[in-house]
């Protein structure tokens, strides 16, 4: 087998189960100003299309129906919203300390106004705005929970100036 150099793969899109998918389309497409690229629509238990099948192979034969809806970043990454009849309807309690997904986190240089908007629309800001390294970089972050009980983060510059430089060791 030929060694090939590995190489850092994209991020395509992330899914995010809602307890509803109306509010949740809402809050995103005009909070966050992610584009809707599918409404809201309902995806049914069948075998006869691919979608149907890959849907019983990922979530089991013990559904009927759910609600889907795709949503895009301004840099092209996919949000699905999720929204099931059965399931428990509020997160899970926040543990950070647990494996699975922890957060997310989104970019944006006015990280006051974003804040504020999100409070604005049922949304919770769980920290206050904190500053990287202040005297190096004039970089900003916080923690925040959408209407739902999601936990996410702000950044007000790319990860990768965050991070740079020995983010660390100063």
């Amino acid at each position: 087998m030929k060694d090939l150099k590995n190489y850092p793969k994209s991020f395509s899109h992330i899914g995010l189960t809602v307890p509803d998918i109306k509010q949740a389309v809402k809050f995103y497409s005009e909070v966050m100003g992610w584009y809707v690229i599918m409404e809201p629509s309902t995806v049914k238990k069948e075998t006869q299309t691919a979608i149907g099948q890959m849907c019983i192979d990922v979530f089991g034969n013990d559904w009927t129906t759910f609600e889907i809806a795709h949503l895009a970043t301004s840099d092209g990454i996919g949000v699905e919203l999720f929204t099931f009849p059965q399931g428990k309807k509020e997160a899970p309690e926040f543990n950070p300390f647990n494996t699975g997904l922890f957060h997310f986190c989104v970019q944006d240089p006015n990280i006051e106004e974003l804040i504020d908007k999100i409070v604005a629309y049922g949304g919770k800001q769980r920290m206050p705005i904190r500053a990287y390294y202040p005297e190096y970089k004039p970089f900003k972050m916080c923690y925040v929970e959408d209407p739902f009980g999601i936990i996410f983060e702000i950044y007000t510059h790319s990860y990768e100036l965050t991070y740079s430089s020995g983010a660390y060791s100063k």
